[in-house]
């Protein structure tokens, strides 16, 4: 009974009649399956309402991307033009300006519908032959912590090496290059890359959990969308350019942000992780924070003269 009632709530095996609206498919749902709560009784009528879980994975992963990372720039571009934060601003005399900022999120946007969105396109079968789960119940939320918690340790060394090697030759020049533009950069300018660096760089975020799944199984779609919520998270807020006294880096030291981040964007060397700082430590390509601020004193200085 139990594996009949565990086949019938996987993806559109849910229900064999499509609905007509997603709303009746919830219906339906609700009330065969009153063990469920309200979010997998959501999730599972979407399933059962598209009969197609290519396309409803496919859709619900652009938009929830599309809303993560703009829903997230959106707040720094407003604190940016407010005078009351300049003082939490790392390079406090290089604010972006509203058109800079526009210009900035029509390339990334771009970028999202010809670079990445082909690749969240054929996410899903990639992830079923790897053995991701997209049916309900859910797993425990103890479950999806310690997972995320190992792909954040696993992004971060795919993106030190990687990003490192980015600093070399003809690997800076044609295709790291553009990502440094903005010298102080801001929260759009965390996807604002070439299309190589969008699919290389962006690998470490997609297939650490591919690769854990493909080894150890049992990983949820929905322990993914957390994962890149809070990757996006990260990304954005490491281009910042702002450092407050409630920055998670002054309660957790070993955490980079955007105090570690932005140093990187000024100098164009060191500080090459993402997430974390102990590779950079350990591998002695940490850039100096304290020098980079002497040197940028010693700039404005010699333009006030």
């Amino acid at each position: 009974m139990s594996a009949i009632m565990n086949a019938t709530l996987n993806a559109t095996s849910l229900l064999s009649p499509s609905a007509e609206t997603y709303w009746a498919s919830f219906e339906e749902i609700s009330k065969y399956n009153v063990h469920l709560n309200l979010f997998e009784r959501l999730w599972a009528a979407w399933y059962a309402y598209m009969q197609n879980d290519v396309l409803a994975t496919g859709i619900m992963s652009f938009v929830m991307h599309e809303g993560v990372y703009f829903g997230r720039c959106l707040p720094w571009m407003i604190i940016d033009a407010i005078p009351a934060f300049n003082k939490y601003k790392i390079q406090n005399t290089k604010i972006p300006t509203a058109r800079e900022q526009w210009d900035c999120a029509k390339m990334v946007l771009l970028s999202h519908f010809t670079v990445e969105l082909p690749q969240i396109w054929f996410f899903h079968p990639m992830a079923q032959f790897c053995g991701l789960d997209t049916g309900v119940p859910f797993p425990s939320a103890l479950t999806m912590v310690y997972q995320i918690c190992i792909f954040f340790i696993m992004e971060d060394t795919w993106h030190y090496w990687l990003h490192r090697s980015m600093h070399y030759g003809f690997l800076y020049r044609y295709i790291h290059k553009i990502h440094h533009k903005y010298t102080a950069p801001f929260g759009f300018a965390a996807e604002y890359a070439s299309p190589i660096e969008t699919m290389t760089l962006g690998l470490g975020t997609v297939a650490s959990p591919i690769l854990f799944c493909a080894f150890f199984g049992k990983l949820h779609i929905l322990t993914m969308y957390i994962w890149i919520t809070l990757r996006l998270f990260q990304a954005v807020d490491s281009h910042s350019g702002y450092d407050f006294p409630w920055s998670l880096h002054h309660f957790l030291p070993f955490w980079a942000g955007a105090h570690h981040h932005d140093v990187h964007h000024e100098q164009f060397i060191g500080n090459y992780a993402s997430s974390f700082r102990w590779w950079d430590y350990c591998l002695n390509t940490e850039s100096d924070m304290k020098r980079a601020y002497e040197r940028r004193a010693a700039r404005m200085a010699k333009k006030a003269q």
